[in-house]
């Protein structure tokens, strides 16, 4: 299957060419055909499956298609809804470089900043509008944002709008756009809430389901590391020292840990900045951008402002904190291994504070994380049953226990020999630190390019 098969215009098609697109994805290959044939869509996709590229095509088809037969003044058509001002980004980015033979203009719009710039974009006339609920229902408000002329609806990150408390600013969104349009509907997860949205919003819709948020790409290679809190840090200085590691996007539970973890990473001469919700707009925006060109190697981020960051070629999550709700643990590594691309997760495990959150994701993957022993800050399993025997006498009610067992050195894949990929070492203990008696890091390899 090729872009050529799905009917797409040429204008379309030679957009797909310059960006690299050559096959689809499952969901993009699913959906582009009911989204041209006008119907609602119920799309069931986690991040990194292609899911922007999925709606975003056929919506510059129809659109243009549409151009093409009525010359009218310039009205906003399409309004895509998202939770995040990262993601609305990322999305205006993709409509732009897919519609860009089209003549069609795309705006975003976000809190944040000023809105100045955003209200004179509009009095210029747009045909896609990009939007945060909240900035869109002020601009709404003060009558700089009319949809009453809106034929194509798409909500994006149903599941995290309903997360972040957004669910009530969609509905009165969807109160003042036409009932007589087509609606797209996207969410990694379906809980009660959002499928009664659904079920509100859509008629007779498509059902597109692609890669549930319980599993993980097959392309990325999971390795997990046991090693004390206060270890962390010198782990990771450890690993990025490994020049191959191109890109990292290292994940904390709280904004103070992301700083906490750039004052580390600065002190050992590695470039990284933070991303998080104390950070400014245009902070997070230049600290996205760094990281894209690669002016940044490392970018730290709590998963909310991590949501929709979508960066070609980044080769390694990193879960510095394990998190404590086991689907975003899918969701962090889902940034890397997109789109058939292969891609590296390592993860850090203290056994004492996370190991109740390491059991949650192993029930959830139906798998156990592959264990690397071999780095020079372990946490020996001897010392990880103490820690575990000494909380489970102290909280009589939390049972003690391993994460999944004893490893040994974890599942081995062809040609990784039993180690995570993106590490090479010397085979003599890195750093010489006499607590692990571990031998270096080995089996490097190199993520391919993988693309939106």
């Amino acid at each position: 299957m090729s872009f050529e098969n799905l009917n797409l215009i040429e204008p379309i098609l030679r957009a797909l060419k310059a960006e690299g697109y050559t096959t689809p994805t499952p969901i993009q290959e699913q959906a582009i055909p009911y989204i041209l044939q006008h119907r609602d869509l119920l799309g069931c996709a986690q991040t990194g499956t292609g899911k922007t590229a999925a709606f975003a095509i056929p919506i510059l088809q129809l659109l243009f298609q549409d151009k093409l037969k009525h010359k009218e003044q310039k009205s906003i058509k399409a309004l895509i809804l998202t939770p995040t001002r990262e993601l609305a980004i990322q999305i205006s980015e993709s409509f732009t470089a897919y519609g860009k033979h089209t003549g069609l203009k795309n705006l975003v719009i976000f809190g944040g900043v000023s809105q100045g710039p955003q209200v004179d974009a509009l009095r210029r006339g747009v045909d896609i509008l990009i939007a945060t609920p909240g900035r869109l229902l002020d601009l709404m408000n003060q009558r700089f944002v009319h949809l009453d002329q809106i034929k194509m609806l798409i909500l994006d990150e149903a599941d995290r709008m309903l997360d972040m408390g957004f669910v009530n600013d969609v509905k009165k969104v969807i109160a003042k756009v036409p009932a007589n349009r087509q609606t797209l509907f996207f969410s990694a997860t379906m809980p009660n809430e959002i499928q009664s949205l659904a079920d509100s919003i859509l008629q007779k819709p498509a059902k597109v389901e692609v890669a549930p948020v319980s599993s993980t790409a097959d392309t990325i290679q999971q390795s997990l590391y046991y090693v004390s809190k206060g270890d962390k840090r010198l782990l990771l200085n450890h690993i990025l020292k490994d020049k191959e590691i191109k890109t990292a996007l290292v994940f904390t539970r709280t904004k103070h840990g992301a700083d906490k973890v750039v004052k580390d990473l600065t002190r050992a001469g590695i470039t990284a900045e933070a991303i998080h919700g104390n950070k400014s707009q245009n902070a997070r925006q230049r600290a996205l951008t760094n990281f894209k060109n690669r002016t940044t190697r490392v970018l730290i981020a709590t998963d909310i402002a991590a949501r929709g960051i979508d960066i070609d070629e980044l080769t390694h999550v990193i879960n510095y904190e394990i998190p404590n709700i086991p689907e975003t643990y899918v969701h962090r590594i889902g940034r890397t291994g997109r789109a058939g691309a292969s891609g590296v997760a390592l993860t850090f495990c203290d056994g004492e504070e996370e190991i109740d959150y390491l059991k949650d994701i192993h029930k959830l993957i139906a798998k156990e994380i592959p264990v690397e022993q071999g780095h020079p800050y372990p946490l020996s399993y001897e010392a990880m049953t103490e820690k575990m025997m000494s909380k489970a006498k102290n909280a009589p009610k939390k049972s003690g226990g391993s994460a999944g067992g004893r490893h040994g050195g974890g599942t081995k894949r062809p040609g990784a020999g039993g180690r995570p990929a993106g590490h090479r070492g010397g085979g003599s203990g890195g750093s010489g630190n006499s607590r692990g008696g571990a031998s270096g890091m080995s089996g490097a390899s190199r993520s391919s390019s993988g693309r939106r």
